[in-house]
């Protein structure tokens, strides 16, 4: 019987590329997305999608009653891999930009991955990995806000480890750098709705961070999302 993963965040980058390379490497893989219209093209390419966000409880639930009425209850992975940027200087973040953040990154991941514990559990066995980052252990500037959620993802998936210790079930972190995705235009989305430029301190460093998340072509040292599988 084919192993059985649920992936989060396929619409592009590393999920995407996973959940294609794992099911010609024989998974039954479980493809999510937040938006219908990802879901729907998924369908289109051959992949079994449904839609998943994890800031909507009730999606997590449906989601995954949806892949254990395919597999008789088992899960053998969980990759939590959606999760977004959200660019400016640790000052100008609001409370409710911040909260944002935490909301996707942090605790929607944890809830689906609490609520997929019980199955592994009982099976006895089960693999959880947590799409972590290089910035989940080396802060850099003006990327405050992720840096933070990644580095509360690290604290949870070490604890969860301990905690999960001779049950069978192994938790793994992944620290990718720069990966060819859709990133770098998520994360210019969250810049310009959400931060104040015009009467920041750090106006002129922003003019430049703008270019940058402008510009066409991979950033320096971006790897195939392939290299994570």
């Amino acid at each position: 019987m084919s192993k059985s993963i649920l992936i989060t965040g396929c619409s592009t980058g590393i999920g995407y590329t996973c959940a294609h390379g794992l099911q010609k490497l024989g998974y039954a893989v479980f493809a999510t997305c937040r938006k219908e219209a990802d879901v729907e093209r998924l369908k289109s390419e051959g992949l079994n999608a449904f839609r998943l966000d994890v800031c909507d409880t009730s999606s997590m639930h449906e989601a995954l009653v949806w892949m254990l009425s395919q597999t008789g209850g088992h899960i053998d992975v969980l990759f939590n891999n959606g999760a977004y940027g959200q660019p400016g200087a640790v000052e100008d973040l609001r409370r409710d930009v911040l909260r944002e953040q935490f909301e996707t990154n942090v605790f929607g991941t944890q809830e689906l991955t609490n609520l997929v514990i019980p199955y592994m559990r009982k099976q006895k066995s089960g693999r959880i990995i947590y799409n972590s980052s290089i910035l989940g252990f080396v802060a850099m500037s003006y990327r405050g806000a992720y840096n933070a959620s990644k580095f509360a993802i690290e604290g949870l998936a070490d604890t969860l480890r301990l905690e999960l210790y001779e049950s069978g079930v192994d938790v793994v972190l992944i620290e990718p750098g720069p990966i060819k995705s859709d990133f770098r235009k998520n994360a210019l989305a969250k810049f310009l709705e959400h931060i104040d430029q015009e009467h920041s301190a750090h106006k002129e460093v922003y003019a430049k961070t703008l270019k940058r998340l402008q510009k066409t072509g991979d950033a320096p040292f971006t790897l195939g999302a392939e290299a994570v599988l």
